[in-house]
């Protein structure tokens, strides 16, 4: 199915980049001995195959919304820590590319894009995850630079990271007014991680700032636009993660379902079987065609995709966990076997319904943007 979202340098993109899964990672159906060290092999190879600058916008690198989830689709569909290596680049470097100074940008977004230094988004905390107003890390002003003291936690690309955007308060302003967004190099004194173990393999981690210097990115007091204006670019490619998964699920089904015979029959011959498939195909094209659509609309012009970006994630992540669920129902007991690639998908797929906003927070993003829509 030809997807009218996309254009030509989308597509030849997207063949690169599945280029790239067979040659570096088919192979490695098992990250989950080192994920941090595997991480850091996975973005060498991928600033080093020209495929980190779809993360970074120009002239740093050449990123359009609709180049960042092709790229996260198709490395989905092959890892699922590929897809996230990738994606923290953009993610933990996005606020320097919108309110970086030229200073800052040229330190951080070149060597970003090449895969040089790792990026992470600090904002979740031990008492603020969907509420962004309760964040509790301080920074205090001293001389050129801020102090910060605080805990973030979930943190991806923690203890492997160089570069971290850090979400703080800086000033007595109630709820979002007194966020700010701050750079903080990963080497800087006061800073400590301790490694936390989530249930795919995946580098994450809580930071702990003691006094760590940083500096102000952007204006004072603007930290929850910035980060409000990441995720709007970022949730929609989340979304093509899920899709990416989600073909791999469908596909996995599809050749288990052929070779799998049961009372004399290949499963694929079962007519509960074919309504399985048929539904996890149907899933999977909705969420592709929304994923692309709000990839387009930003393209195209529109400033702030906040309705469209949650519309994607929430579709795609909720139809990708039920296609990866449908996989391992039709792969029956070895569905379940440690190793088992639907196994692995099964677990992977369960963070993309909670990280970046919850499935929850979709819906009430959704539904006042259709009430503002009516006053």
């Amino acid at each position: 199915m030809r997807d009218p979202f996309l254009e030509e340098q989308h597509r030849d993109l997207a063949d690169r980049v599945r280029e790239f899964g067979d040659a570096h990672l088919r192979a490695h159906t098992r990250d989950d001995a080192d994920p941090g060290g595997r991480t850091r092999e996975i973005v060498r190879l991928l600033g080093g195959n020209e495929i980190l600058g779809a993360a970074v916008p120009a002239p740093h690198g050449f990123m359009d919304l609709r180049s960042l989830v092709v790229v996260r689709e198709s490395l989905a569909y092959f890892s699922s820590l590929a897809d996230t290596a990738f994606a923290m680049q953009g993610l933990g470097s996005h606020a320097v590319s919108l309110a970086g100074t030229d200073v800052q940008k040229d330190r951080w977004l070149s060597a970003v894009a090449r895969g040089e230094v790792l990026a992470a988004f600090a904002v979740t905390e031990p008492e603020a995850g969907s509420d962004l107003a309760a964040v509790r890390t301080v920074a205090e002003p001293d001389g050129a630079v801020w102090r910060l003291s605080g805990v973030k936690t979930y943190i991806s690309n923690a203890g492997l990271a160089g570069l971290y955007t850090v979400l703080a308060r800086s000033s007595d302003a109630t709820g979002h007014a007194g966020l700010s967004m701050f750079l903080v190099d990963a080497d800087a004194p006061g800073t400590t991680v301790r490694p936390l173990e989530p249930m795919a393999p995946h580098p994450l981690g809580e930071i702990r700032f003691d006094a760590t210097p940083a500096l102000l990115l952007g204006a004072e007091g603007k930290g929850f636009g910035l980060a409000m204006a990441t995720l709007d670019t970022f949730r929609p490619s989340v979304g093509a993660a899920a899709c990416g998964l989600a073909a791999r699920a469908l596909d996995e089904a599809v050749r288990w379902s052929l070779a799998r015979r049961q009372f004399g029959r290949a499963l694929a011959e079962f007519q509960a079987t074919q309504l399985a498939l048929a539904e996890m195909y149907v899933d999977l094209q909705a969420a592709r065609l929304l994923v692309r659509h709000a990839a387009w609309t930003r393209d195209k012009g529109t400033e702030r995709i906040t309705r469209e970006g949650a519309v994607a994630k929430l579709a795609a992540t909720e139809a990708a966990q039920r296609v990866v669920d449908r996989a391992v129902q039709i792969h029956g007991g070895a569905g379940v076997m440690r190793g088992a690639t639907v196994e692995r998908l099964y677990r992977e797929v369960r963070a993309l319904r909670i990280y970046e906003g919850t499935s929850e927070i979709q819906k009430l993003v959704i539904a006042r943007e259709i009430l503002k829509e009516s006053r």
